[in-house]
């Protein structure tokens, strides 16, 4: 069988995997690998490194052989070929003990492995967080970017034209998860590159004592010999000429040389301050991917795998109520899970709608921007010379079902409560009530342009005076 034939065959393999598991799988772990013999019974796979055998063997076998069978016959036996480099390398990293991962508080008393007399190459802690990975963090429509671009610089790092990899958002929203995942992802696909993760808080603590010492140039050395380097927080720059000249080298050094850098912030480069044009412009030179707060789908899913995880089994209806009322932000959802958790066990009560309510009223006002269904009722009432007492009526009459309908549709647009929330606040009405009365404003406002600007007054008045 030639090359041409082996890949054909092993494509048709890779198609028919892609009905058992994720693309991205297939990506990660098997389109890196290559057919290079068959002689009718075993079939030898070049692969990267040790870790892909050890993944296929565990994770991927009992789908990947009865594919196997049918393509290249029943007793086909699989063989690996691993690069001798690779083993060698992989060798020489297990045989340098690394330390465990250590708690990234610890900024004050930082010891620099810099100084070594006559070592070019150590092996240290890459301080990575292993609960930080691409199989425990969720994709969504607010990632995707940033992930996809993640995966495809752990394949190949320090080749695409994501380098800087900058990945800025607000806070809580993963932008760690993310860039740790990479680190690890690089470290299992490629064992003989050096990864390390830093905040910059910790790395301007290691400047000053670089500094102090009379260490600077080492300092400077030591991170030149990082491959893969992952700066978080990267706004911490502001202001700080000597680590921003000392970060100047370290870039350019890395860059030149085909390393990966990947920064987090806050902000995007453009607004940035007090940091030099220069690194500025070098910021821009990748991939920039923003990070956005979770959509409604997004939400469901943490809340599911971060249940799952812990154990914790939540009925579908307090999920949702989670992902309607909890502020848009991944540490908020994991910590008004906990507590939800956290209350049911410790209180015996069974998880439902009533105990979340109770437990997580906190993080509904947040997501309520401060802005109320009273306060939007109040300010509907007053502006058509309704009160209060007819508004919350049974009458039927056109200005106050006119009124209502403002109200659910204010309400929906300004306030995270849920459907039926709103509906059971203004006039006892269900969700179904209250869908009706949105699309029912939004028609008039369509077709009829002083309704339209009565709605953008209310509207106003909601805005302003709460």
């Amino acid at each position: 069988m030639q090359i041409e034939k082996y890949n054909e065959v092993w494509q048709d393999c890779l198609d028919r995997l892609s009905g058992s598991i994720t693309e991205e799988e297939i990506v990660k772990w098997f389109k890196p690998i290559r057919p290079i013999d068959f002689d009718g019974t075993n079939l030898s796979l070049r692969v990267p490194n040790e870790s892909f055998v050890t993944s296929i063997e565990k994770r991927y076998l009992s789908v990947l052989r009865p594919i196997i069978a049918e393509l290249y016959g029943a007793g086909t036996k699989l063989h690996y070929a691993v690069p001798r480099r690779a083993q060698q390398q992989s060798t020489e990293a297990s045989a340098s003990q690394v330390p465990q991962f250590a708690a990234p508080t610890d900024t004050a008393n930082i010891k620099n492995p810099f100084v070594i007399p006559g070592i070019r190459r150590i092996m240290f802690d890459p301080q990575l967080n292993q609960n930080y990975t691409f199989d425990n963090h969720i994709e969504g429509e607010c990632n995707r970017l940033a992930r996809s671009a993640g995966m495809a610089v752990a394949v190949s790092p320090g080749t695409t034209a994501f380098n800087p990899l900058y990945i800025y958002g607000d806070s809580g929203l993963g932008k760690t998860h993310i860039v740790q995942a990479i680190g690890h992802e690089v470290r299992q696909r490629h064992p003989e590159l050096q990864v390390l993760y830093v905040s910059m808080n910790k790395f301007q603590a290691q400047f000053q004592t670089a500094y102090k010492n009379g260490e600077i140039t080492d300092f400077i050395q030591f991170y030149q010999m990082v491959d893969v380097l992952i700066i978080d927080d990267i706004q911490e720059l502001t202001g700080k000429t000597g680590t921003q000249n000392a970060f100047f080298n370290i870039f350019n050094h890395l860059q030149l040389a085909g390393k990966q850098l990947i920064l987090t912030s806050d902000k995007p480069p453009v607004e940035l301050k007090d940091i030099e044009q220069r690194l500025l412009t070098r910021f821009k030179w990748g991939l920039s991917a923003y990070l956005s707060v979770p959509d409604y789908q997004t939400k469901i899913k943490i809340i599911r795998a971060k249940a799952q995880r812990a154990g914790a089994v939540i009925p579908e209806d307090v999920v949702t109520y989670l992902a309607e009322n909890i502020s848009a932000n991944v540490r908020e959802i994991e910590g008004a899970l906990s507590s939800l958790i956290a209350n049911a066990s410790f209180l015996g009560r069974k998880i439902t709608i009533s105990l979340a309510k109770d437990i997580l009223k906190v993080y509904v006002k947040l997501t309520q921007r401060e802005i109320t269904i009273e306060h939007i009722v109040n300010i509907v009432c007053e502006y058509y010379n309704i009160d209060l007492d007819t508004f919350n009526s049974a009458k039927r009459t056109r200005d106050v079902a006119q009124a209502r309908q403002v109200a659910m549709y204010m309400a929906k647009q300004h306030t995270k409560a849920p459907l039926t929330v709103i509906g059971s606040s203004i006039g006892g009405r269900n969700h179904a009530t209250v869908l009706h009365s949105c699309k029912a404003v939004a028609d008039a406002m369509d077709i009829d342009k002083q309704f339209k600007a009565q709605i953008e007054e209310i509207e106003r008045l909601v805005l302003n005076k709460n």
